[in-house]
């Protein structure tokens, strides 16, 4: 499972990206644009509220996971989320989370 989280979290951070990169390009970091295009019409805004309810689910299991496993710095899986996205910080706290699980089993 390691290496799939892995592969997912690097396809989590390259693919988003390939569409945001070419907004910035166009128009800098225009948030007010930014916004108003994410919400533009009735379908975008149910994919970002979903997308924003799967962020504060993730932060919630995120707080309990790295207090049950012992993982340190998990203020890097929530800078993560708000730089790179969901879909870059799950994976890659999940391949974390693994080997902080293998660890324990193995001793």
């Amino acid at each position: 499972m390691k290496a799939i989280y892995l592969m997912l979290a690097i396809i989590g951070a390259i693919l988003p990206y390939s569409h945001f990169i070419p907004f910035l390009q166009t128009n800098g970091l225009d948030s007010k644009l930014l916004v108003s295009q994410l919400f533009a019409n009735d379908i975008s805004s149910f994919f970002a509220t979903d997308f924003l309810i799967c962020c504060v689910v993730f932060f919630c299991f995120l707080y309990q996971e790295t207090k049950k496993h012992q993982i340190r710095h998990a203020w890097i899986y929530v800078v993560a989320t708000l730089t790179i996205g969901l879909s870059f910080s799950l994976p890659l706290f999940l391949f974390f989370r693994q080997k902080a699980m293998e660890r324990v089993h193995t001793f």
